[in-house]
């Protein structure tokens, strides 16, 4: 599964989608008949009004697919300001493609005040499924200006919207910083250089899946095992020591990445960014992948072994992008306590980080709005932080 960090609603969990028949018949959603808005009685998120745009179900043989351009208008009708919400969107809870995911990360929403959230996913659900609405939309979580949070997190979202948060603070702290010690100028500079940099880098997709094969056993002749290349982050709490996995065209297969922990806290999460370079000497960030299991807890001192049974496919534009080599970081870590840690700017400038990965949410939504609406709206964008 590939955790990619965009603007407005983010799909994060989507299942793949069934082949299915030719269209047989084509139907606007209802909001008040399709779509079930499940909200908790003491959810910090109030519904206000829902929107179903373009929304529409289809009948393909046995299955009926759900096209949803909605959105919900929602209300922070709790006391702490609102940075972020996780919606869970159900049509079937089991069947493939039954349910996804949509979030509003870097948002800041003060109480009593409305937001929206953008929902654009395609579901399918089965034709003789019992009768009642054919969606529903569930809230996951919420996340506070203190990092505290609200909501079953049954899709890990407490650890993606904190993250997602910390890197904010991080970029708005230093383009802040930018603005008062070289002025406005300074700051346009940071943002042009800013968008310089999405524009000029190619980001790869990464996925990721479980059962890969080891790379020791039974390679297959067309596959070589090689060794990964790292870049050591000196204030990583968790440093990478080694790595290997076979490589076959755009596939690693059982990357094994042994790490240790040079914190003196218990972590239960690491994520691996991933540079790659293509056999044109191309070298492409591929994102961010879960490297651990829910499950981990590693004592201070100690070590793992990372992604030992899963496999990792790179592709671009949906070709497949050939492995001539690997970079590996750790790009995120959470600990037993829940604190989490993310590079720091000085980490990425003084590595090749800064130049080649994607920024974060909010340096990408700061950046829109500065192309968007210029300079004067970004300092004072930031003046409300």
């Amino acid at each position: 599964m590939f955790i990619s960090n965009k603007l407005a609603a983010l799909v994060f969990l989507a299942l793949p989608l069934v082949a299915l028949p030719l269209i047989a018949q084509e139907a606007v959603l209802d909001p008040a008949s399709s779509v079930k808005i499940d909200l908790p009685t003491d959810s910090p998120v109030a519904l206000i009004s829902t929107s179903m745009g373009e929304s529409r179900a289809t009948s393909r043989g046995g299955a009926i697919v759900l096209d949803l351009h909605m959105s919900l208008t929602l209300r922070n009708a709790g006391f702490k300001r609102v940075r972020g919400v996780v919606l869970l969107i159900t049509a079937q809870e089991f069947a493939p493609g039954g349910k996804g995911s949509v979030a509003r990360p870097c948002i800041d929403v003060p109480p009593n005040q409305n937001f929206t959230v953008p929902i654009d996913i395609r579901l399918v659900r089965p034709v003789q499924q019992a009768a009642g609405p054919l969606v529903r939309v569930q809230l996951d979580g919420v996340l506070f200006e203190d990092l505290s949070f609200y909501g079953p997190n049954r899709l890990s979202s407490q650890r993606a919207m904190t993250f997602w948060e910390v890197e904010a603070q991080r970029d708005r702290a230093y383009l802040k910083q930018a603005l008062q010690a070289r002025g406005e100028n300074g700051l346009r500079q940071e943002m042009q250089a800013s968008l310089a940099r999405q524009s000029d880098h190619p980001q790869l997709d990464v996925s990721l899946t479980r059962n890969g094969r080891a790379a020791g056993n039974a390679v297959p002749s067309k596959d070589h095992v090689a060794q990964f290349a790292f870049l050591s982050l000196p204030n990583a709490p968790v440093q990478p020591v080694e790595g290997w996995a076979a490589i076959s065209g755009n596939e690693a297969r059982s990357p094994q990445v042994e790490v240790v922990n040079q914190s003196g806290k218990t972590v239960r999460y690491v994520e691996i960014g991933w540079l790659v370079k293509d056999k044109d000497g191309r070298e492409y960030m591929a994102g961010s992948v879960p490297a651990s299991q829910t499950t981990m807890l590693l004592a201070a001192g100690k070590r793992a072994h990372l992604l030992e049974d899963t496999a990792l496919k790179f592709s671009h534009a949906g070709k497949p992008v050939e492995i001539e080599g690997m970079t590996g970081f750790v790009s995120q870590v959470e600990f037993s306590d829940g604190q989490v840690w993310v590079p720091s700017r000085k980490e990425l400038s003084s590595s090749p980080l800064l130049r080649i990965m994607a920024p974060s949410s909010e340096e990408q939504r700061l950046g829109d709005l500065y192309a968007k609406k210029g300079l004067a709206a970004l300092v004072a964008e930031l003046a409300r932080y």
